[in-house]
């Protein structure tokens, strides 16, 4: 099983990292090939509440730092709530402005560093409807039809559903009409592949820029996967994808998926719920929508950093105190190094090092 696991997952991440670059043929005594790198800028999406858990807002890009393995970063783009991420200016090294790309942002070729992106936020939704929800099945549907509902207008909405298999009951859309009749049209099925069907909406949901967030409703623990919750963790914290999980009390007897649905949600920057009831499962729906309603959105392009593995990425608000603000975003992510070209270099030549370009 481990062996199962292990290789579905090496498939699945290769698939979603980037296409193999064959590499030109070389003399292994002589020569070594050499790939030069590009690494993407990142987006974070952050929530800041206090001690009360009540949201902070009115917060601007000079009230943060990023730390990425503890380098500071320069913020490049910054948004809050809905609104469109704007272009920070901001100098490099030598006091000269990076030129990481050619957009146009109010009509000003080059004015800024990032590509503008459309307000709200992609969301998917994700609907256990295996034999473990044949218990409250219409009342999570309803609750589940709340939420879209409750969206913000320039919010887009994809409902898939899960079992054993994966179905994408209505793709990314901005008719709620749609997606509320795919919600009502869905049936209970057979054994849950949770993990699975997360892989799969993962893909679907790195295929689109700007915030995207995965909320999931799952009643029990996972029993038919072949792919394991740590690797799929890793791929949303790599991809900047926050995922909430809503479940029952019935998973909380599970403490295994207890865990897993936890560590989850909160390394990728959201939030885990588990309701007793309808009413809870519908508090928890309303408490994401006012997430996504008060999230900062900081993009950066990483400093030189000769990390191609797992960076740790630390936010502060500048003069708080952790015990003031409480800050959640994902906590690290691997890059997505992808190659750009490579070259033969004899074997006693000293190894260049890897630059940081632009998305």
């Amino acid at each position: 099983m481990g062996q199962r696991y292990l290789l579905l997952a090496m498939v699945s991440i290769g698939t979603l990292i980037g296409s193999t670059v064959a590499a030109p043929a070389q003399n292994p005594e002589t020569d070594v090939t050499i790939v030069h790198i590009t690494v993407n800028m990142v987006q974070l999406d952050v929530a800041v509440t206090d001690n009360k858990g009540k949201y902070v807002t009115g917060l601007g890009p000079e009230n943060f730092e990023v730390y990425e393995d503890g380098i500071r970063e320069k913020i490049a783009a910054f948004g809050e709530e809905n609104a469109v991420p704007r272009s920070v200016h901001y100098s490099g090294p030598g006091g000269k402005v990076p030129q990481l790309g050619k957009y146009v942002v109010d009509g000003a070729p080059g004015a800024s560093l990032i590509s503008p992106s459309s307000p709200g936020a992609s969301v998917f939704v994700l609907f256990d409807t295996s034999n473990y929800m044949y218990r409250g099945f219409a009342l999570a549907r309803d609750a589940i039809a709340q939420f879209v509902r409750s969206l913000d207008r320039a919010d887009r909405v994809a409902f898939y559903s899960y079992s054993r298999d994966f179905f994408r009951a209505s793709p990314l859309s901005e008719k709620s009409t749609q997606v509320l009749e795919a919600v009502r049209s869905t049936v209970a099925g057979d054994d849950a592949a949770l993990y699975n069907a997360l892989l799969w909406t993962l893909k679907d949901a790195d295929k689109f820029s700007g915030r995207r967030v995965i909320v999931v409703f799952s009643n029990g623990p996972d029993d038919a996967s072949m792919v394991s919750p740590e690797d799929v963790r890793e791929l949303a914290q790599s991809e900047g994808i926050p995922i909430y999980m809503i479940s029952t009390r019935e998973a909380e007897r599970d403490p295994l998926s207890t865990a897993v649905f936890k560590r989850i949600s909160t390394s990728t920057g959201g939030k885990a719920y588990f309701a007793g009831h309808w009413q809870d499962q519908e508090k928890a729906f309303s408490s994401i929508r006012a997430d996504l309603a008060h999230l900062y959105t900081i993009s950066y392009y990483p400093a030189e950093n000769p990390n191609n593995g797992w960076r740790k990425i630390t936010v502060e608000v500048k003069g708080k105190t952790p015990k003031n603000y409480n800050i959640r975003t994902r906590t690290g992510y691997r890059p997505r190094v992808l190659p750009e070209t490579t070259e033969a270099i004899p074997m006693n030549a000293a190894p260049p090092t890897s630059g940081v370009g632009r998305k």
